[in-house]
């Protein structure tokens, strides 16, 4: 059973703080304004609704895999790269939206976007090291960043300003 199961709830409201903490703080970075809505965006971009459903089964599935992760390996050293691996990717993923958006900045963001996707390589095996469930609950993380990057690098391709002559 469990350690949730069993009434050991901690674990899983620190990760469900942590991961409205995380989904607040992008949220409030992604401005949708003239800005925005001028950049030139390729024809497969995702309709602009279809982010939050899909941010929000990501977040889920990301704070499930850190729950079972952490109660499937009470060893402290693995609890300890657990949480600094989650750690690093939250503020990775807060950092995406904070460049691109209010920074104004996608060509930056493309670069954080790289760093973001690999703290997901790194995410999977160190929650799988647990529970080989809590690594694959981050694959679909990991192609959406993936989805996201190549967006990105569109986005930053599309609107580089004109060559001059």
């Amino acid at each position: 059973m469990t350690a949730w199961l069993a009434g050991d709830w901690g674990p899983v409201l620190v990760t469900a703080f942590a991961a409205v903490i995380v989904a607040v703080a992008g949220g409030m970075a992604t401005r949708t304004d003239a800005w925005y809505f001028a950049l030139r965006v390729p024809a497969w971009k995702p309709p602009d609704w279809a982010f939050g459903p899909i941010w929000t089964v990501i977040i889920v599935l990301t704070a499930a895999s850190a729950v079972i992760a952490w109660n499937a390996d009470p060893d402290p050293a693995a609890r300890a790269r657990l949480v600094a691996a989650f750690t690093v990717n939250s503020v990775l993923n807060i950092a995406w939206s904070w460049i691109f958006f209010r920074l104004r900045r996608p060509d930056w963001a493309l670069a954080e976007v790289g760093l973001l996707w690999l703290s997901i390589v790194a995410l999977a095996p160190t929650a799988g090291h647990a529970s080989l469930l809590a690594g694959l609950l981050n694959l679909p993380y990991l192609a959406w960043v993936g989805v996201a990057a190549c967006l990105n690098l569109t986005i930053v391709r599309l609107n580089r300003p004109p060559r001059e002559a």
